[in-house]
């Protein structure tokens, strides 16, 4: 069962052809109390279609299977919360993308959006899963947008958190550390990467936190712990700093494409049913691009969240969820 959300007016529905862009329908299904002191889910490398990833399993659901894609300087830990409450639905894979958590890149690896694409779309495809339902965040909206354009048999449905689409406006000043933007950049960076390196890992767990939440002060003290040691462990990986410096370059570049070849080019053709999921508060992918995002998929609809930053399936997974598993539901029913 499901009950309907109608947003703030100002996002204008693409046509009388289909719902308003901003009827999102929130599942009323009970879900599985929201454990926050859960550690992340059990971690391993997996050779899957080719692909050598590290990947985080949630047990669930055989009639489903879910692939979680994390952001720039994320890992599969993103998922822990998200993945737990709708496991009743759908067994989850988190993975680490190339250069980030604890999957090493290939030697020949780019670190464009493209190559994460590719990777990702061959380790679906050798899950031999059948459609997934695919949800991804910042970076891995962008990535998953890539992906269910150009391999459509293998995404169920799509839910895009915060997607790292182009700004035609970018303002570094949004940022709550732009260091954080700079610290990657060629030239410009290197004082700012100077910096960054002299922090201790929870220094920098505790800036990610300020930079991705609207609250930070509601992210709880395990959590922070896990983040740095995160950061920790990764600080000691030779290709840690390489892929994030690239990776940021890639998606500035891509950015920058214009026509054909531009992001904003692809959401249209992606099929898919598609939930777009954006906070009110984000300082590092504007909310003013959320309805646009929407407006141009063929079959997307958008919660605007408020109270909420960057990372929504963190700070607002009970939410999050219940919208996910709406869709769920209503794509079931031929409703979406």
């Amino acid at each position: 069962m499901s009950r309907m959300l109608a947003l703030p007016a100002g996002t204008r529905a693409p046509g009388r052809d289909r719902p308003p862009l901003t009827h999102v329908p929130l599942s009323t299904t009970p879900l599985p109390p929201l454990d926050r002191t859960r550690p992340p889910w059990h971690g391993a490398e997996e050779s899957v279609g080719g692909v050598r990833l590290h990947v985080r399993r949630t047990p669930g659901a055989d009639e489903a299977t879910t692939v979680y894609v994390h952001g720039l300087g994320g890992s599969s830990t993103n998922w822990t919360d998200l993945a737990g409450l709708l496991a009743p639905w759908s067994g989850g894979v988190a993975v680490d993308l190339p250069g980030f958590g604890l999957s090493e890149p290939g030697p020949d690896f780019d670190f464009s959006l493209d190559a994460h694409a590719e990777t990702l779309a061959e380790f679906v495809a050798g899950l031999d899963a059948g459609p997934v339902h695919l949800v991804g965040n910042s970076m891995g909206g962008a990535v998953a947008v890539l992906l269910a354009a150009r391999r459509p048999d293998l995404v169920r449905t799509l839910t895009l958190v915060s997607p790292a689409v182009p700004d035609l406006r970018p303002d570094p000043r949004r940022l709550s550390d732009p260091r954080m933007a700079l610290a990657y950049l060629p030239v410009v960076g290197r004082r700012a990467r100077r910096r960054l390196a002299a922090m201790g890992p929870r220094e920098r767990a505790e800036q990610v936190i300020r930079l991705c939440f609207a609250n930070p002060d509601s992210f709880p003290p395990h959590r922070l712990d896990e983040l740095a040691a995160e950061h920790g462990a990764r600080a000691g990986l030779a290709w840690a700093n390489p892929a994030m410096a690239r990776s940021t370059v890639a998606i500035l570049r891509t950015w920058c494409r214009r026509g054909g070849r531009s992001l904003w080019a692809v959401v249209p053709e992606v099929r898919a049913p598609t939930l777009v999921v954006w906070g009110t508060e984000d300082k590092v992918i504007s909310v003013r691009r959320a309805a646009r995002t929407a407006r141009l998929l063929p079959r997307g609809r958008l919660l605007v969240l408020p109270r909420t930053g960057h990372v929504a399936q963190m700070e607002r997974p009970v939410t999050v969820a219940r919208a996910v598993l709406g869709m769920w539901e209503s794509v079931a029913a031929d409703r979406w």
